[in-house]
């Protein structure tokens, strides 16, 4: 439903920023702390009409404007001082877009006409000269909607954290090529609802759904000089409207109800939708290079972070950061997470280059950064899960562990620590040489309690990954020793250099029956150790049947087979999602994996009890924590008195990454009469289903095989 409508507001205190609807009509308002006028353009078509904004007061103007109804385009002009060197580049020539506005319409032309200072036509910029040219006809337009809209009963599912599996995906990626979505409804919100995508994902165990950005963003204009657009949407044009391009509806009003359909339908399903958010920089780029298209025009001095120059400050490689030391901006921020929330019922954020998100005026991080207190302290954004990216590119920008509750965050520790045990470390074993041993992989299979006990935190605020959206997918760790992103024209020097990854023996495709029968083994253990992991695992679309990025690491221009889920299988990956189904719903049988408090070495009631011993069925020793050449472990969990009266639970993860086949001595716990092989990475296990304490249990080489108590 439609908010109520609120009273008048006085003359001399300014309305919230955006379009308000008002008992007595429609205010507008607009941050622009150091303008001298603000008009506010209204569109008919080409036709535009210029109203003067009469009130200011604390940086914002605005006015009553009755014709702002649903469906007005509509944008801003600024006069204001125009000194580079104070960081002030205001530019009546250039219509800007709301900040605040609820759609964009339209795509920006590029050209020297959107640019604030100089540009000609062969790219050469004056970055201190403004540029007079009227930019209307190359930008998009601000639109009213109406946020009156039938959730019907729609509850947010609330998953808790212990039962939460996150599957990160792309809106076009997941669907484009899904046979049973009709085809003028593939790569769209509504494909996002559509039963076949619901119920696969309902199939594999997936809780909550991760899209990558849906914010209005654009495309650089060096990508689209080369004819490529930017495919994953980190480059933000509005905080507060739906990507129009990931629609099946053509207008401005349609979009935004297509995605909150898809959410209602998600949610009645049971399935949490999170939003991949960039409030960290955007589209326009670096001031002395970058385009005029709302920000900038309105305060670049205010809504930036820039020296005492008038240069950005760039902690996010894509020239400008935004300036949450201003109250405005964190405002802006903190409405812009509410208006999802509030209008289309998201149930959580993850932060895109979250540290830019907490650093102060002295430019460091501060995990008490006002805007990080506000976040958790507002009554609606406190409520939603809220997952940290916990690096940027700023000088000491890698925070992992170091966001406060209720923050969960990326776990970048434990993805390469996984990696390193089951591909890399096999690779140096096979030539003789020692790997990382077991100490670390066993830090993070118990939920890395060096980065996250602080602040009572738990294992559950560890987001566990293998791969995620850029880096390899799961399958390509398995076939690639380097990057082949030659597709995206910049030679292959973009993308990660450190993946940690093995190609078998061959890089790339391969008809070799045991390098493939080796590579999908390594697939299943790194599967397996995610999944059933201390914390909360993240699986990337795709990979559950082992999708492949033909070597690309950095698809981030690829809007096509290269990102796309493929859905026609072949007989190993409709077997690899049969193996991540019955992952998944193991996890889902064993509480004492989902945690939300740290195991414990020692017996307490109601807690998970965990020891790790050897092959031989000791406990590992401090020379066995210190042995890099050690490549075996048990994992032994176990609970006296398991929580909320269910029965007691004990399991053991066998984890052998070692060269050759090996009998294991299977653990002696106390109250466990038996062991019952549940789930092996190996396709052909050796021997019974079953074993009794303290008997050999034969493994292959470099594999996982789960124990449970019979």
């Amino acid at each position: 439903m439609a908010p109520p409508l609120r009273p008048r507001r006085s003359t001399d205190t300014p309305p919230p920023p955006g379009v308000t609807r008002t008992a007595a009509g429609t205010e507008v308002a607009v941050v622009a702390a150091h303008a001298t006028a603000v008009e506010l353009c209204l569109f008919d078509g080409a036709h535009e009409r210029r109203i003067p904004l009469r009130h200011r007061a604390h940086g914002t103007w605005w006015d009553e404007v009755p014709e702002l109804t649903p469906g007005t385009r509509y944008g801003f002009r600024v006069e204001g001082p125009w000194d580079p060197d104070a960081g002030h580049r205001h530019n009546p020539a250039k219509l800007l877009l709301d900040p605040y506005g609820h759609a964009v319409e339209g795509w920006v032309r590029w050209g020297p006409e959107v640019y604030g200072h100089v540009v000609d036509t062969s790219g050469h910029a004056s970055p201190g000269t403004r540029d007079p040219r009227d930019s209307a006809p190359f930008v998009p337009r601000s639109v009213v909607l109406d946020h009156d809209f039938d959730w019907g009963d729609d509850a947010l599912p609330a998953v808790p954290w212990s039962e939460t599996v996150v599957y990160e995906a792309h809106v076009r990626g997941l669907t484009m090529r899904h046979p049973e979505v009709p085809a003028h409804l593939q790569g769209t919100y509504a494909a996002l609802g559509h039963p076949a995508v619901v119920e696969h994902l309902l199939s594999l165990g997936v809780t909550t759904l991760e899209l990558l950005p849906v914010h209005a963003y654009v495309s650089e204009p060096t990508l689209v000089r080369q004819g490529r657009h930017n495919y994953w949407g980190y480059n933000s044009l509005g905080f507060f409207a739906p990507h129009a391009g990931y629609a099946a509806a053509n207008d401005p009003q349609g979009v935004a109800d297509e995605l909150r359909t898809a959410v209602r339908t998600l949610h009645a399903a049971g399935i949490e939708v999170l939003l991949d958010v960039v409030y960290n920089h955007t589209a326009e780029q670096a001031s002395a290079s970058g385009p005029t298209l709302s920000w900038r025009g309105l305060d670049n001095a205010g809504y930036y972070r820039l020296d005492e120059r008038g240069r950005d400050i760039d902690v996010t490689g894509t020239g400008n950061t935004m300036n949450v030391t201003e109250p405005a901006v964190v405002r802006m921020i903190l409405d812009s997470l509410r208006h999802w929330v509030e209008h289309y019922h998201v149930d959580g954020f993850r932060f895109d280059l979250a540290p830019a998100l907490g650093r102060g005026r002295d430019d460091g991080y501060d995990r008490d950064h006002p805007f990080l207190v506000a976040l958790r302290a507002d009554p609606v954004l406190s409520r939603v899960k809220l997952v940290a990216e916990p690096w940027d590119v700023g000088v000491h920008g890698w925070r992992t562990g170091q966001f406060p509750p209720p923050f969960a965050e990326w776990n970048d520790r434990y993805r390469d620590t996984v990696r390193s045990f089951w591909l890399d470390d096999v690779r140096r074993r096979l030539h003789g040489e020692p790997g990382h041993g077991i100490r670390e992989l066993a830090t993070r299979l118990a939920g890395s309690a060096d980065m996250f006990a602080a602040g009572d935190r738990g294992p559950v605020a560890s987001v566990n990954l293998v791969a995620a959206h850029d880096g390899f997918t799961l399958a390509d760790l398995t076939a690639y020793d380097q990057k082949h992103n030659y597709a995206n024209g910049e030679d292959n020097r973009d993308g990660h250099g450190d993946n940690r990854s093995w190609n078998h023996g061959v890089e790339g495709s391969t008809t070799d029956a045991t390098v493939l029968a080796a590579r999908n083994r390594s697939i299943r253990n790194l599967l397996a150790t995610l999944v059933l992991s201390a914390g909360v695992p993240m699986l990337v679309a795709g990979d559950e049947m082992g999708r492949t990025q033909e070597g690309n690491n950095n698809a981030y221009n690829q809007d096509n087979q290269i990102s796309w889920v493929r859905w026609d299988l072949r007989p190993w990956q409709q077997e690899l999602l049969a193996d991540a189904r019955d992952l998944l719903a193991l996890r889902r049988e064993l509480a004492l994996v989902r945690t939300p408090r740290f195991p414990t070495h020692e017996p307490v009631p109601g807690r998970t009890r965990l020891r790790w011993f050897t092959e031989t069925g000791h406990v590992v020793d401090d020379e066995g924590w210190l042995d890099p050449w050690r490549r075996t472990v048990v994992a032994v969990l176990d609970t006296l008195h398991a929580e909320d009266g269910a029965e007691r639970q004990a399991v053991a993860l066998v984890l052998h990454g070692g060269l050759d086949r090996v009998d294991v001595v299977a653990p002696v716990v106390e109250g466990v009469p038996g062991w019952r092989r549940r789930w092996t990475s190996e396709p052909d296990p050796a021997g019974p289903g079953s074993v009794d304490p303290g008997q050999d249990l034969s493994v292959g080489a470099t594999t996982v095989t789960v124990l449970v108590g019979a």
